[in-house]
């Protein structure tokens, strides 16, 4: 872990809660002039604590009206195996996170679709065929009633 300051966290909660604000803005807002803020902000990103500036965007408004779960179990966990399945989930758009877990399921997806009927396209000819797939459990999502990337800081 990197060792951060009481700025480097105050900046850092400001751009994940705001990653368009200026430069000189976000200076103003922990205390620093713009180029020291600037020289701390290029050196998060350096040291990977902070790894993009991302847009988040409305599904429903883009057309992906469906988002759902899917816990996936493989016929081996090894190395190579799980590999090649990360390999072809990254291949695939829909699929927006993949995470592997430790139990009974090996992986948890979260996937966007436009519909149910493109969701079952993608299961039948994409998902269930993939390499290495056992099973492949599925939950549709109902409501999000709380969507907060990043950490708390």
């Amino acid at each position: 872990m990197t060792n951060l300051d009481e700025i480097d966290r105050r900046l850092l909660a400001e751009l994940q809660d705001e990653g368009r604000v200026t430069n000189v803005e976000l200076a103003g807002r922990v205390g620093l002039t713009a180029p020291p803020c600037l020289r701390r902000v290029r050196s998060l990103e350096q040291d990977g604590v902070i790894r993009g500036y991302h847009a988040d965007l409305d599904p429903a408004k883009l057309g992906f009206s469906i988002t759902v779960f899917a816990m996936v179990s493989l016929k081996s966990q090894a190395e190579d195996a799980l590999r090649e399945f990360e390999a072809a989930m990254r291949d695939l758009p829909e699929v927006r996170e993949v995470h592997m877990l430790n139990g009974e399921i090996d992986f948890i997806l979260k996937i966007v679709s436009r519909d149910l009927q493109a969701f079952q396209e993608l299961l039948t000819s994409k998902l269930t065929p993939a390499p290495n797939v056992a099973s492949v459990k599925t939950s549709l999502t109902i409501r999000t009633t709380k969507h907060e990337p990043g950490v708390p800081l």
